[in-house]
């Protein structure tokens, strides 16, 4: 199954009245969780005003949507709904998202209808989501148009924000950072950092994050 999209943004509303910094909120998640962390996809910059394309990260491993999967199946065991979830997926994944009309040979066309993408958003400020509900195990099946018949859509973006109806935790992966940020009890953040699999460090929410130019 698909993950279903929503046009009723109440789920949502704790996100938008948090009223702390916009960058913070779509870093690390919302304020109010006993424990923080980060899910680096890349290694902290080791000096001021490097980039990530000057990152030598010793081959290939595993993508950042399977460290995301694999954080997130750690925090199934976290929350007493993993079969009802919330998924913010960032608008402005412009190419993605909205395709370009067919205005390149073979070019996409939108991955949603006018119902979900002429549809309401969940706002903050700098950014705004496409909401969607559905189990942790629907992670990445946006419900997505095909490319063309038979041809499945791939490359579709990371969630922007994924939290249970319970709000146990919350998970973000904003589109500047090298890292996704994850809100939790100090249990699973202990967990996630002693799993040898992920490269997960606790986080301090009123420290400035580590950050690529």
């Amino acid at each position: 199954m698909a993950l279903r999209h929503c046009t009723d943004l109440s789920a949502a509303a704790w996100l938008t009245v948090t009223g702390q910094p916009w960058h913070e909120l779509v870093s690390l998640g919302p304020t109010g969780f006993p424990a923080y962390a980060r899910l680096r996809f890349l290694p902290d910059p080791r000096f001021a005003g490097q980039r990530e394309d000057e990152v030598d990260v010793g081959g290939e491993g595993p993508s950042e949507a399977e460290q995301l999967r694999r954080t997130l199946d750690t925090l199934a065991d976290n929350t007493t709904a993993p079969d009802d979830c919330w998924f913010c997926l960032w608008d402005g994944w412009y190419s993605d998202l909205w395709g370009d009309g067919g205005a390149t040979p073979g070019g996409r066309g939108p991955a949603f209808g006018p119902a979900v993408l002429e549809g309401p958003k969940v706002v903050v400020p700098h950014r705004a989501f496409f909401l969607f509900r559905g189990p942790l195990s629907d992670l990445g099946d946006w419900g997505a148009a095909e490319d063309s018949p038979g041809r499945p859509r791939l490359g579709m973006p990371l969630p922007a924000f994924v939290w249970p109806t319970d709000r146990a935790w919350c998970v973000t992966r904003d589109v500047d950072p090298h890292w996704a940020g994850i809100a939790a009890d100090a249990a699973a953040i202990h967990r996630l950092t002693a799993d040898p699999r992920l490269d997960v460090v606790p986080a301090d929410p009123a420290r400035e994050q580590p950050a690529y130019r």
